[in-house]
């Protein structure tokens, strides 16, 4: 059997489409003793609140009646956000060039968090320009890598 958020992330994917965006990611995570299936979209331009309602309602309809996950959740749809996380290969190399957050499990140089420009991805490793030097985090150090939008 698929894992649940892939069953969910295939059968949101056309109710998303037919709202005018994509799937960006779904995670299903337990915080404070309560289940959430969260719903991620994206669409050129930003998500609408519309956008959310109406995948959130057709969503919830079929997940009522498919009941793919015992106990009870809490259903989330929500834009992926302007600081999205970046995940998969296909996220870097959507947004090479683009500023990021970098946060690592451990101090390097006594910073767990570096602010810079994206350059490469590659097998997982992160590179980003940062004070006019490029830095390279190997996969095992980089905790999360967020898009970066200074306020």
């Amino acid at each position: 059997m698929a894992k649940l958020t892939e069953l969910v992330a295939s059968r949101a994917a056309p109710l998303a489409e037919t709202a005018g965006c994509g799937i960006w990611d779904v995670e299903y995570v337990r915080e404070a003793g309560t289940w959430y299936l969260r719903v991620y979209l994206d669409c050129e331009g930003g998500v609408t609140i519309d956008q959310c309602e109406s995948v959130s309602r057709a969503l919830s309809d079929w997940l009522d009646e498919a009941d793919p996950i015992p106990g009870s959740y809490t259903l989330e749809v929500s834009s992926a956000g302007a600081e999205r996380v970046l995940k998969r290969p296909g996220d870097f190399e959507r947004y090479l060039g683009s500023p990021v957050s970098v946060r690592l499990y451990r101090a390097r140089d006594g910073k767990k968090e570096y602010v810079g420009t994206l350059r490469a991805y590659e097998n997982g490793a992160v590179t980003v320009e940062t004070g006019g030097a490029e830095l390279k985090f190997e996969k095992n150090e980089v905790a999360q890598v967020r898009l970066y939008v200074e306020w």
